[in-house]
């Protein structure tokens, strides 16, 4: 099937970059990097996935990318400070 040509899966996951750039919430970027990834893994590892193993490892590396993801970018600072104190108070 489909599931089993790496460069289907490198397919997926630029379609899947190009949704993340024209939505925003970093929604689809862990999916990205999940096909990305699976792509390398086809890639490597030719012939012996099932379709099901193939989906079952695609979203545990799409979940795991997403995890890295939040973690990374809750870390990082908005650049928004909080003024406590007006200029014009006297």
């Amino acid at each position: 099937g489909l599931v089993g040509i790496w460069w289907v899966w490198l397919a997926f996951a630029i379609a899947l970059g190009v949704v993340e750039v024209l939505l925003p919430g970093f929604i689809f970027l862990g999916f990205a990097l999940g096909a990305l990834v699976m792509a390398a893994l086809v890639g490597l590892v030719t012939g012996s996935l099932t379709v099901a193993m193939s989906l079952a490892a695609f979203a545990a590396l799409s979940l795991l990318a997403w995890i890295v993801l939040r973690l990374a970018f809750r870390r990082q600072s908005s650049g928004a400070r909080r003024v406590l104190h007006d200029i014009n108070d006297g």
